[in-house]
């Protein structure tokens, strides 16, 4: 749980790479992406000629993460309709594709993440209560940038080392001056924003990023 670009993601190919099944595939969806029409084949497959496009066998996002890990992004934005073939998957671990009149057992970890309140679309009945238990077994609360600001420096530091790397240059120093400017900001798009910010600051500064450079290229 946790706004956009906490890093909800890195969270859980981070439990992914530690856990016991590291040596087996990782599969991310973003959930508010797939169109209704789509969704089923999507995560559950499809059979030849189950719909028009429909021209081969193909698997769903469940068979292909299959003994490894699915991670289903934004789940707060998929329809409840959407909602009830998720949560039977995940009780009775197997799923049948488009088309298809065959159950196919899969066993995946399944990790969640979404920047929505959902015990409020619980109550406004967007969310369903069955699939908010049955997927909030562990709760991880990601927290806003703005409440972990001791992490910029690291995650700065970080930042320019990736960044020099990508473009095969010398990393750039950052001065204390420019942190501390950092530092006062509300980071309102947090760690994506922070990583932006970074990588313009590199592009358009010298070898070393200083407080008025922060202030010239911050917003």
């Amino acid at each position: 749980l946790g706004e956009n670009g906490t890093g909800k993601e890195l969270i859980a190919r981070a439990i992914h790479e530690r856990s016991l099944r590291n040596e087996e595939i990782f599969v991310g969806v973003d959930m508010g992406s797939i169109t209704e029409t789509l969704f089923e084949s999507e995560l559950f497959g499809h059979k030849r000629g189950a719909f028009t496009d429909a021209k081969e066998d193909r698997s769903g996002r469940f068979e292909v993460a299959d003994q490894g890990t699915l991670f289903l992004d934004e789940v707060g934005d998929m329809s409840l309709s959407a909602q009830a073939k998720v949560l039977r998957a995940l009780q009775e671990h197997r799923i049948t594709r488009v088309g298809g009149d065959k159950d196919i057992n899969v066993n995946v970890r399944v990790l969640a993440a979404t920047n929505k309140d959902l015990k409020a679309e619980i109550a406004e009945k967007r969310f369903r209560e069955d699939l908010y238990h049955r997927l909030g077994v562990i709760l991880i609360q990601v927290p806003a940038l703005k409440d972990r600001k001791e992490d910029i420096p690291l995650l700065v530091d970080k930042f320019l080392e990736d960044i020099a790397n990508e473009y095969g240059t010398k990393k750039k120093i950052i001065r204390e001056n420019a942190i501390a400017k950092l530092l006062e900001y509300n980071w309102s798009g947090n760690i994506r924003e922070l990583r932006n910010v970074t990588e313009r600051l590199v592009i358009m500064c010298g070898d070393e990023i200083i407080d008025q450079d922060v202030i010239k290229y911050l917003v």
